[in-house]
């Protein structure tokens, strides 16, 4: 069960090796905590398939934080106070989003198969279950945005189980906005997580067709990502990373507060990771000039310190 509200951050996503290992990588960690009033962080080891119908993944190249950097990232994480959980994530190296990773499903001679697909992504997975369970960390999260492998219910059910005989804190997977209702396979999980990337005149909306999933599996539920991009229209569409209007560090704000006023209302939300904290901080004075989801010395910085400071009492 998740016992304290996660007041939380996804830091230096699907960096690769040697990134971590760096005084300026603890100093931004630090930076992170002490700045948002944070008692959480994900970290996401990032798994390397070259297309949506490639069946390995790859996770020990220089495109992947190494096994040693990983664990002392930890180790400095929850010496600062900080609950660790850990998101191994495939991501495709042809830049296609991974929702999009999907196979015929009936097995074609020839063709590329769900089968050898799932038992990569199972060693994928298992390899971090084993790392989460010897550095303590509270959490492990099986997965991001899969959305077309999410009706694959029986693999990801086998994933799961064998996920609990390497770690046996919580288990977790994070599915896509828009997607709750349509995972069927909720109850072999602790926590439902999902990514609350929704537009900012909608979430009282989506919050209302989220409880209605959470209620139904009677399961914690956390928005494992989150996020807003400072510039013009943007909090119409946070999802949409491609969106290149003017800076708008102000809609942004805006977009937080809006999401932390929305879910204080809802009890059974239990916190946030949001995306994300860089390793490599720029510098305070040039916020301004930086129109991504980083909120570091932006005013969404303040609405989110005003809200974690709170934690449960907002």
């Amino acid at each position: 069960m998740i016992e304290k509200y996660l007041c939380g951050m996804t830091f230096a996503p699907f960096v690769g090796s040697g990134r971590l290992n760096t005084q300026q990588a603890r100093e931004s960690l630090k930076t992170m905590k002490e700045r948002l009033c944070a008692n959480f962080v994900i970290l996401a080891p990032n798994g390397v398939q070259e297309t949506p119908q490639s069946e390995t993944i790859c996770y020990t190249s220089k495109a992947t934080m190494t096994d040693d950097e990983l664990k002392a990232t930890i180790a400095y994480a929850q010496e600062l106070g900080l609950m660790v959980a850990l998101k191994p994530t495939a991501n495709c190296s042809n830049g296609t989003w991974r929702a999009h990773i999907n196979f015929f499903d009936e097995d074609v001679p020839c063709e590329p198969k769900w089968s050898n697909w799932f038992a990569s992504y199972t060693n994928f997975q298992l390899h971090y279950a084993k790392i989460a369970q010897e550095m303590g960390c509270v959490m492990h999260i099986a997965g991001c945005e899969m959305v077309m492998a999410e009706r694959r219910e029986q693999e990801w059910r086998h994933l799961i189980a064998d996920i609990r005989r390497e770690y046996k804190g919580m288990v977790s997977y994070n599915t896509d906005k828009y997607q709750e209702h349509n995972v069927k396979w909720w109850d072999c999980v602790d926590v439902i997580s999902s990514s609350g990337y929704y537009p900012i005149a909608d979430w009282e909306n989506q919050l209302d067709r989220i409880e209605q999933v959470v209620r139904k599996w009677n399961k914690p539920f956390f928005f494992a990502e989150a996020g807003c991009m400072s510039v013009v229209g943007s909090k119409n569409v946070p999802n949409d990373w491609s969106v290149r209007g003017e800076i708008d560090l102000q809609g942004q704000a805006d977009w937080y507060e809006t999401m932390f006023s929305a879910c204080k209302r809802r009890d059974w939300v239990k916190g946030f990771a949001l995306w994300s904290w860089r390793n490599a901080l720029y510098k305070e004075d040039t916020a301004a000039q930086h129109g991504d989801y980083e909120v570091y010395a932006k005013p969404a910085e303040a609405v989110i310190r005003k809200y974690y400071c709170a934690g449960e009492k907002v």
